[in-house]
């Protein structure tokens, strides 16, 4: 048995791997969905990219838990990487679900093409959070209007401050066991940062033909591909 960590993408909260987290329990592991600080039903807590990164740790060490395959879906992959090398021997792999990788020194918006320029500037008209998508934000991913339906009502705005701020890692990224699911949604391929990453011996991609929200758009798939990487 493993213990999955789920954390989900900017706006999303524990909430969104309600339809991945069957799979998982009926398969005999444990399930800790997780929702960062400032996001769902944690709305109104200070958050920075530290806290993120802590919030993940924190709950490992709050569970006791061992033999952790630590998930992060987009954003969430820059704390959950940063996390999965603080939980030491507490890690059995680290799953980044077409997600964004940390680099140490850099945010998530620091690979964007404007260097983040665009999201800082919403983010500071929008009180200290990058806002709500609309509904068209999810056209050609391969999710049913319900499954779009369900992403905007449970959307919250995003702290502004976790997306801007400095990742921090002690080594290389290259050296945790990790597996990069990539979805090919369409015709999509790894960034360079990720694309070096998997040259590592340590490092498998699982590809998908879906759309960045597998965890809607294909929970089953995703869910066994999550329970193939545990076993690694």
């Amino acid at each position: 048995m493993v213990n999955f960590v789920l954390v989900a993408g900017a706006r999303l909260g524990a909430w969104a791997w309600g339809d991945v987290v069957p799979y998982l329990r009926a398969a005999g592991h444990g399930v800790y969905p997780l929702t960062l600080s400032g996001l769902a039903d944690k709305q109104g807590v200070p958050a920075g990219q530290a806290t993120h990164v802590q919030d993940i740790v924190a709950e490992v060490e709050r569970q006791g838990l061992r033999d952790v395959v630590l998930v992060g879906h987009s954003y969430s992959g820059i704390p959950v990487g940063q996390a999965a090398e603080r939980i030491g021997d507490r890690l059995a792999r680290v799953v980044f679900v077409d997600s964004s990788v940390p680099t140490d020194g850099e945010s998530f918006v620091s690979a964007w093409p404007d260097g983040g320029a665009a999201v800082e500037a919403s983010i500071a008209e929008s009180g200290g959070f990058w806002p709500l998508a609309p509904a068209a934000h999810y056209d050609g991913e391969g999710l049913t209007d319900e499954q779009i339906a369900r992403l905007v009502r449970g959307s919250t705005p995003h702290p502004g401050a976790t997306l801007t701020e400095p990742a921090v890692l002690a080594g290389p990224l290259g050296e945790l066991p990790a597996t990069y699911i990539l979805c090919v949604m369409p015709g999509a391929e790894p960034d360079d940062d990720v694309a070096e990453l998997l040259n590592s011996k340590r490092w498998r991609l699982v590809k998908m033909d879906t759309g960045h929200w597998p965890m809607f758009s294909q929970p089953r798939e995703l869910a066994q591909i999550l329970l193939n990487a545990a076993v690694e």
